[in-house]
């Protein structure tokens, strides 16, 4: 990283977004840049303007239009959906989503992953275990009020006959227990644990291998990012965000590989945010994700920056994820691993407001920081500069972890 980068300035650029495990549609992701990028040019003093786009068909994205440093910057950006994957990953029974409970942790603990990531980081580890713990305290309710409700029932008169009884008993017992859980179920937008177990139901399932339709999609993806790579902007970013960085990771190696990413094309960046890769690549199976991981680490044809913040509760802060994944190889080159610092790039007012919602302070590198850094979501995806160039001198973070803890290393041949 010590070699001098050509100086670029960026006039056109793509950028495509990866979501993370997110069943929502996407114009969520353009109303969020929307508002968040209002806010942030009004505390750093650019401008940053949204329109439709120009060119029909294709993934759903938007335009931007931006001025800073005095230099105008057209983005057209697109978000790389798998949200409908995600859906119907998620369409379990409520009985199928405590057998995932079960399967989930069986996989977890059983191959010891688990105590593999908690020598990484308690939060996320934390995160994960939430939605077992919450499903669990939701089932003991629903047995207790059945249990309530059936002991009820069967002090009622002598002169009801016994077997009326018990038949009355155990259909309101149950009535009652099977009303509590769907109660539950329907507010899981507030208590989001039937969405994380999903989430970590749908790596586990498989072990960490990717099922067919996500390395279906990510064949898809691959496509859309050689089309820009082959196109006349001076910039193609990917952002992965969450289980969107492992994605991406798996896109970038595929593209690269199949020669796809020529030296006088495009600037070609790769932007990981709240990286949660530890969950998948720990597992025995993740031998693809693994493979890209060590393979995307050594390569010159891009730049690889990874961003995260020891206040997000649901990222592995400042885990190098090629490194603690047991493969980096000799002369590995990226990631560039550094914190967002929230306590820092947050005004002590604004972290007391967020520090506690965890879900939200996930999507914090998506939005305004009142007092910013280094890292600027909006300088990034709509400003003059490479990735490459923005981050040519930046150290990387004296705190990050660089210690190989995964217990299984496999990768493919070459």
């Amino acid at each position: 990283m010590s070699s001098p980068v050509p100086q670029i300035q960026v006039r056109r650029r793509r950028v495509f977004y990866i979501p993370g495990y997110d069943p929502i549609h996407p114009r969520r992701y353009r109303e969020l840049y929307r508002k968040e990028g209002v806010l942030q040019a009004r505390i750093s003093g650019y401008e940053v303007n949204l329109k439709p786009k120009t060119t029909k068909g294709g993934p759903y994205g938007w335009h931007v239009v931006s001025t800073q440093a005095e230099k105008d910057v057209a983005a057209d950006i697109d978000v790389l959906v798998w949200s409908d994957i995600v859906r119907d990953s998620m369409s379990s029974t409520i009985p199928a989503t405590y057998l995932q409970l079960v399967l989930t942790a069986w996989t977890y603990i059983m191959s010891g992953t688990l105590w593999r990531l908690m020598k990484l980081r308690k939060g996320p580890v934390i995160a994960a275990l939430y939605p077992v713990g919450m499903l669990l305290l939701q089932l003991l309710l629903a047995v207790l009020l059945g249990w309530g409700v059936a002991s009820s029932v069967m002090l009622l008169d002598d002169h009801v006959p016994k077997l009326a009884l018990r038949f009355a008993a155990l259909f309101l017992g149950l009535g009652a227990g099977i009303a509590v859980l769907r109660w539950f179920r329907a507010r899981d937008g507030k208590l989001f644990a039937y969405y994380l177990m999903h989430d970590y139901a749908y790596s586990a399932k498989s072990a960490g291998a990717n099922p067919p339709e996500l390395e279906a999609r990510i064949a898809e993806f691959t496509d859309l990012v050689a089309e820009a790579v082959q196109s006349d902007v001076d910039e193609v970013l990917i952002v992965g965000h969450s289980s969107g960085a492992h994605v991406g990771v798996s896109v970038l190696a595929d593209l690269i590989r199949q020669g796809r990413v020529t030296a006088d094309g495009p600037a070609l960046g790769f932007l990981s945010l709240g990286q949660v890769v530890p969950m998948v690549s720990f597992l025995p199976d993740a031998t693809r994700l693994r493979t890209d991981l060590q393979y995307l680490s050594t390569r010159d044809e891009l730049a690889w920056i990874d961003v995260s913040a020891p206040g997000d509760g649901c990222a592995f802060a400042l885990c190098d994820p090629v490194t603690v994944s047991g493969v980096a190889p000799e002369g590995k080159r990226w990631p560039l691993v550094f914190s967002a610092a929230f306590t820092q790039t947050l005004s002590p007012e604004r972290w007391a407001e967020l520090r506690w919602r965890f879900f939200r302070l996930h999507f914090q590198y998506l939005c305004a920081f009142d007092r910013p850094g280094d890292y600027d979501y909006f300088r990034i995806t709509a400003g003059p500069l490479t990735l490459a160039e923005r981050y040519h001198d930046r150290a990387p973070s004296k705190s990050r972890i660089e210690v190989a803890v995964s217990k299984y290393t496999a990768v493919a041949a070459p």
